[in-house]
């Protein structure tokens, strides 16, 4: 597959005294295109985050980092739900759905889910595959979940967990010397502190309205 896909692998430039491929410059753009979508709450965000997981599914396989490989494919999934509850989901009481907030209660069981994943998933990298850093891939995969979750279904706190989650990758990433992807998750946990910020107006001027 990798020699099929030989002109996309190819050198665009260095970085950081390392080679940085067409693919990963492609990821990069359409990512940052994604997340500003994703903040202005426009459905341009899913497809775009269909396509840009694909290629960093493609990306990451190559550097041997299954786990984030693994969930790009899923993102692929997830990308397709939640595009459709961002056109036709509902909330609770029926009416189109909306940026809200989760419960005390809701907060508590995404954490717990995701901290015991973190462990099965280490131990499965570990066992399964050559993963070089399993526990550190591991732990923004399942963070990843989580805030796509989240997303999808437009709750306010798949900000902090996707804030979580490039913070984290930042250090996964350059491990692996993908500094033109360590550049993207330093802009990304910008941006979600900048989404975390406009949701939070969006449910005010939401709840104003009613």
């Amino acid at each position: 597959m990798f020699e099929l896909l030989s002109p996309l692998l190819a050198e665009a430039f260095t970085l950081w005294g390392s080679p940085t491929t067409w693919l990963e410059v492609a990821g990069f753009v359409l990512s940052v295109w994604m997340v500003l979508c994703n903040m202005r709450v426009n459905p341009l965000a899913w497809p775009l985050a269909i396509v840009s997981s694909l290629l960093y599914a493609l990306l990451f396989a190559n550097s041997k980092l299954y786990g984030e490989a693994s969930l790009q494919l899923f993102f692929v999934v997830v990308a397709g739900w939640g595009w459709w509850q961002w056109l036709r989901g509902r909330d609770a009481d029926g009416t189109a759905l909306k940026v809200h907030r989760m419960t005390h209660r809701q907060v508590a069981t995404v954490a717990a889910l995701t901290l015991a994943a973190w462990p099965a998933l280490a131990a499965a990298l570990a066992r399964f595959t050559d993963s070089d850093v399993p526990w550190l891939d591991a732990l923004p995969t399942v963070g990843s979940i989580a805030g796509q979750f989240l997303l999808g279904r437009k709750l306010i706190e798949n900000w902090p967990v996707w804030l979580a989650v490039n913070v984290v990758s930042l250090g996964l990433f350059s491990v692996k010397a993908l500094w033109l992807t360590v550049a993207l998750y330093a802009v990304f946990a910008v941006l979600s502190l900048a989404g975390w910020r406009s949701w939070m107006k969006i449910e005010g001027h939401v709840d104003a309205a009613h």
